[in-house]
């Protein structure tokens, strides 16, 4: 990756271990509970992956992380207090099909500074090595929209980059795209974490996990039914739903977690 560094290397250094966490989580829509008592904690500086079967919660749960969306019971604590607003900003969130502003990749980057107050110089260096971090600078004046679909979640990570979270959050940021485009994000992301940003990505591809993870939650019908460092979830999964997922096999039984489940 070039030797650019778009947020401080040393920002994050004192940072207690648990960034976010979750306290018998649940939430419900239409008559229907969607989570349900998730209890799970992030650990600064780490890559956390969520895995699951399609509707197992994982998009939802990010949606949660982010306060986008209310928990109708249990917590969401932000380094042990409530989550607020200034958590929020220590936050970005990147969605599965990237949302770009009818303007030129710079600005976009630009826009999303002038939002948080950075302008001047300031902005123009960030928006500058923003822009080579993701490989983007030889299109910086290209309408963001006509980008290929690669290049546009590329965009759409450096966007949230430029913001200097504390923590990513990724909603299946690779899907749909071919091994080349994977492996430009799969680089841009761990790039990042390697300069102390934590991670939370959702992914239904077994082998980005074990590629991206240093720690996997598996989701399953709402549920938290197994965590742990990513060797051992991946290689000796412990859960029925894990082991039927990763052989890829179906599981429809409910699943009742284990008490005090948690990274």
């Amino acid at each position: 990756m070039p030797e650019v560094v778009p947020f401080p290397p040393t920002q994050h250094a004192k940072q207690p271990q648990t960034l976010i966490e979750t306290r018998s989580l649940s939430y419900g829509a239409t008559g229907q509970t969607l989570i349900r008592d998730v209890s799970i904690k992030v650990q600064h500086g780490k890559r956390t992956v969520l895995i699951g079967a399609n509707g197992a919660g994982k998009s939802l749960l990010l949606r949660l992380l982010h306060g986008l969306l209310p928990p109708q019971a249990g917590e969401i604590l932000w380094r042990g207090k409530p989550l607020d607003r200034a958590a929020r900003d220590a936050q970005a969130m990147v969605f599965q099909k990237p949302v770009l502003l009818r303007r030129s990749v710079a600005a976009n980057l630009r826009f999303a500074l002038s939002v948080r107050g950075v302008s001047g110089r300031e902005c123009r260096r960030r928006v500058d090595e923003a822009l080579e971090l993701a490989r983007l600078g030889h299109l910086a004046h290209r309408p963001a929209r006509v980008l290929s679909g690669g290049e546009q979640q590329r965009l759409s990570i450096a966007r949230a980059l430029t913001l200097n979270p504390d923590l990513l959050l990724l909603d299946e940021p690779t899907a749909s795209l071919d091994p080349a485009a994977t492996l430009m994000i799969e680089e841009q992301i761990n790039y990042a974490n390697a300069r102390g940003v934590s991670i939370v990505m959702v992914t239904h591809d077994a082998g980005q996990a074990r590629r991206m993870a240093d720690q996997i939650a598996f989701l399953h019908n709402g549920q938290l039914v197994e965590t742990g460092p990513a060797d051992a979830v991946l290689n000796n999964p412990a859960s029925p739903a894990a082991k039927a997922w990763l052989s890829g096999r179906l599981y429809t039984d409910t699943i009742t977690p284990p008490p005090g489940t948690g990274l």
